[in-house]
């Protein structure tokens, strides 16, 4: 279980450009559920992501991943307990390097090696089992450069590298995103099908509300730094969800103008 508590986090204080994105934020995420956390630009949501992983500091309050305050680790250690897969989908490869060399480096996570001990051939039989699981036939593919892959298979690249030592959590912050509909359909459904057989506790960044209410078992609104919605899975549907969303978004251009 994650559990955030009395989060702060504010971006040039004492200045004019002084931002309060969360003030005393506390929410706890439940363990081997996919969350999905939503609201308009602004709110908080890579904000709250990047907290977690540790590429931004909190203010205040704590982070607690399994008994494990997160706050007290550095972003590389807690890569060993993390997962992330981002929307550009080249930020969670090598382009340079092939799918063998960059399986290789994922599972050399959070660990001291040099490149020329990057590849243990004992490695392949289950760098080759992972490849499977996403159906692409990367596994065919081990000395191909990742530049010559499409997004979608760069995109399900990263989930596997993201996913292969089983973290505790894993962050996806609108992977999606950055795919046509159609290949975003497909990484989606390999995301749910490899988080559901992994039992593995997933917060999942989107602006996609349809994709929110067909996959989460938590749909979570965020609204400036503050929850304003916190269902369960089939206790809203696509169109009630983007009516409220919808209108926070009015509600925030009304108090600009």
């Amino acid at each position: 279980m994650l559990q955030i508590k009395n989060l702060s986090k504010t971006f040039y204080p004492g200045t004019d450009e002084e931002n309060v994105v969360f003030d005393n934020f506390s929410l706890d995420i439940k363990e081997n559920e996919c969350t999905s956390i939503i609201g308009p630009n602004g709110c908080g949501k890579s904000t709250l992501l990047n907290m977690i992983a540790g590429s931004l500091e909190n203010d205040k309050g704590s982070i607690v991943l399994n008994d494990l305050e997160l706050s007290k680790l550095d972003e590389e250690q807690r890569a060993r307990h993390i997962g992330k897969v981002n929307q550009d989908p080249s930020r969670g490869v090598s382009p340079s390097l092939n799918i063998m060399e960059n399986m290789s480096l994922a599972l050399k996570k959070g660990e001291k090696f040099t490149f020329s001990k990057l590849i243990n051939k004992s490695n392949k039989p289950k760098i080759v089992e992972k490849l499977k699981e996403v159906d692409l036939g990367l596994e065919n593919k081990l000395l191909t450069s990742v530049k010559f892959l499409s997004g979608g298979q760069r995109q399900s690249l990263s989930l596997i590298m993201a996913t292969i030592k089983n973290p505790d959590i894993l962050l996806l912050d609108e992977h999606t995103a950055a795919l046509d509909p159609k290949t975003s359909k497909i990484i989606m459904d390999k995301t749910i099908d490899l988080i559901t057989k992994n039992k593995m506790t997933t917060i999942m960044i989107t602006h996609d509300l349809d994709l929110a209410v067909e996959y989460s078992d938590r749909i979570i609104m965020l609204d400036h730094g503050k929850v304003v919605l916190d269902v369960r899975k089939g206790e809203i549907s696509s169109r009630e969800l983007r009516n409220i969303y919808y209108d926070k978004i009015n509600q925030g251009l009304q108090k600009a103008s």
